[in-house]
């Protein structure tokens, strides 16, 4: 991500646009001041992370990196309140120092800890929700410039609209999520055949704390992830437990013994944009059966790996968990090509198996589909123009799916 005088582009370099404005605010304050000065167009950013257009804004587009750091740990109620500009990577040593951790995290973890729970970002395990099911309360200012705080206790249904607001309720100030004790991870990754990885899915998906796999379509695949080396049509298969507290035994070449989030993290190069939605999770194997096959037909448009995991239900209104537990299915296109009509294929695909959106991700949704995939759609719309009568907080991306 950079930004350069009134231009700001995306970590991969999909989204660049030049904002009236890019401001910087140093504390709450100045961001209700901001908001209030401003009158319309006004976004925020995290890291850049996202491969879709929801920062973007012709108005004032604030920069909230001096709101960072953790701000105070709670041990009674398992929570840590920080700053929204947070990187989740950043958590991890001082969290481990007072004998916490976060209960999961996905395979990158330079996103901004806001942006993160704004669009659902998550790890993998069924027993485990996205960033946003850790959302225990938060400070925000919304669009007319208040300063507001909620919590579960007091607010559970402003705070189920704000888990997962994309941005749209207001700009975080402070955010307090949910920790667990400090734990290690054993990690081991496998390459197995497809049918291997299938047969033995379920049992998998039970058994391990985080589970998720890559699908090779062809033997070049790999290398676009970092990932060991693997034929066609296999999986480079990633399965964690939290290790025993005396477990230090010998490890084998394709396993790992560490500080949880020393071993979630990816090294990704930005050669890729991506597309990811979230399936009814007992709809696997047909989904899997026929994203295989369809990545088949459009090669060499489908070379980039299929990346699969899964995360438990939550409560937030617009995750993609939202009351059920999911399959994700993540898939690329190669910058430089015309990837969209494979994925319009697979998002065609998607919708047959009522396939929800990771915000941060491409996606090809509608406010008629939004209306059919999400029970709370219409409370969340109402919960938007609630915080944000004159609509500052929509561009011209999210202004279709939630005016």
């Amino acid at each position: 991500m950079s930004a350069h005088g009134t231009t700001w582009t995306n970590w991969v370099g999909n989204q660049t646009f030049a904002p009236l404005q890019i401001l910087a605010v140093d504390d709450e304050e100045a961001v209700a001041t901001a908001v209030r000065s401003a009158g319309t167009g006004v976004r925020t950013f995290g890291t850049g992370h996202s491969f879709t257009p929801i920062v973007e804004t012709a108005g004032v587009l604030l920069d909230t990196s001096a709101l960072r750091g953790i701000r105070d740990v709670d041990h009674g109620a398992m929570t840590v309140t920080v700053g929204p500009k947070t990187a989740i990577g950043e958590l991890g040593e001082p969290l481990w120092a007072e004998g916490l951790a976060l209960a999961n995290q996905g395979d990158i973890d330079t996103q901004a800890i806001a942006g993160a729970i704004a669009t659902a970002t998550h790890g993998s395990g069924v027993r485990f929700s996205s960033f946003s099911g850790m959302l225990e309360g938060a400070r925000y200012v919304d669009g007319t410039g208040a300063i507001v705080e909620v919590n579960k206790a007091t607010d559970p249904d402003v705070l189920a609209a704000l888990q997962t607001s994309i941005g749209l309720l207001g700009i975080m100030t402070s955010v307090t999520i949910g920790v667990v004790p400090a734990y290690r991870l054993y990690a081991t990754v496998d390459v197995m055949s497809y049918a291997e990885m299938i047969e033995r899915f379920e049992e998998d998906v039970t058994a391990w704390r985080h589970y998720g796999f890559f699908w090779m379509p062809t033997e070049e695949s790999a290398a676009l992830y970092n990932l060991k080396r693997a034929e066609a049509d296999t999986c480079v298969v990633k399965r964690y437990r939290e290790a025993d507290p005396g477990d230090d035994r010998p490890l084998g070449p394709n396993e790992r013994l560490d500080r949880s989030y020393r071993v979630y993290p990816m090294v990704y190069d930005p050669n890729f944009h991506e597309m990811e939605y979230f399936l009814p999770l007992e709809t696997a194997r047909s989904a899997l059966g026929e994203m295989r096959k369809l990545m088949r037909r459009w090669h060499p448009s489908s070379v980039y790996p299929m990346e699969v995991r899964v995360v438990g239900p939550e409560d937030a209104w617009m995750s993609p968990n939202h009351d059920r537990a999911n399959l994700v299915v993540s898939i690329s296109g190669q910058p430089g090509t015309d990837y969209w009509p494979y994925l319009r294929a697979c998002d065609s695909l998607f919708a047959e198996f009522h396939g929800r959106p990771h915000w941060g991700k491409l996606h090809f949704m509608t406010a008629d589909r939004l209306d059919r995939l999400f029970p709370r759609y219409q409370d969340f719309v109402a919960m938007r123009r609630r915080f944000d009568p004159a609509g500052i907080f929509l561009n011209d991306h999210t202004r279709p799916l939630f005016e």
